[in-house]
């Protein structure tokens, strides 16, 4: 089984596929951070150093890479989707799962991050509402092309981390809730 977690930046994607991975006794992969570790460069540095179309291209290929793996729960950046026909890929080859998160929420947590989001440092919450509407706009409807939707604004901490993975679980992979 091959799960894909899509959705925008700081929905939740890392944490519930960590999350859910762990409780289904699955490997997970952050496809940010396999790049990185492949490419031994930040997803920050290969946008300055190559740009955003050569990151797209080696980003669709490592989706590719760990997409052919077994029991695996993958966590794609904001923008996977929306590149060339990884949603098509991603639908072929498992389940999609798009965490939806309110625009508050959103905007919230990139805050608390700090400068760990480049596309959002330095901007204010309501410039930061404006950037996330008009990405939104155009990545909609590749992530209503999902298998699944969740909401990702309940994973603010262990226990509503659980109850989501739980959730999820039990309303959509009644087969999960056998693996002990």
């Amino acid at each position: 089984m091959t799960l894909f977690i899509i959705g925008y930046m700081a929905s939740g994607k890392t944490t519930f596929g960590r999350a859910l991975a762990k409780r289904a006794r699955m490997q997970h992969i952050d496809l940010d951070f396999y790049i990185e570790q492949r490419f031994h460069s930040t997803v920050r540095e290969i946008f300055a150093q190559k740009g955003e179309a050569e990151f797209r291209r080696i980003e669709s290929a490592m989706l590719r890479e760990v997409g052919e793996m077994s029991d695996v729960v993958i966590s794609c950046g904001g923008g996977t989707p929306c590149n060339g026909d990884n949603m098509d890929y991603m639908n072929s080859r498992g389940i999609t799962v798009c965490l939806q998160a309110s625009e508050d929420v959103i905007a919230d947590r990139i805050l608390q991050a700090g400068n760990k989001r480049p596309l959002m440092a330095g901007k204010s919450k309501e410039e930061i509402l404006q950037t996330l509407r008009e990405h939104m706009e155009v990545r909609k409807p590749f992530y209503d092309r999902a298998s699944v939707i969740i909401s990702g604004d309940k994973l603010e901490n262990k226990r509503q981390i659980s109850e989501t993975v739980e959730d999820f679980i039990k309303n959509h992979f009644h087969n999960l809730e056998k693996k002990e």
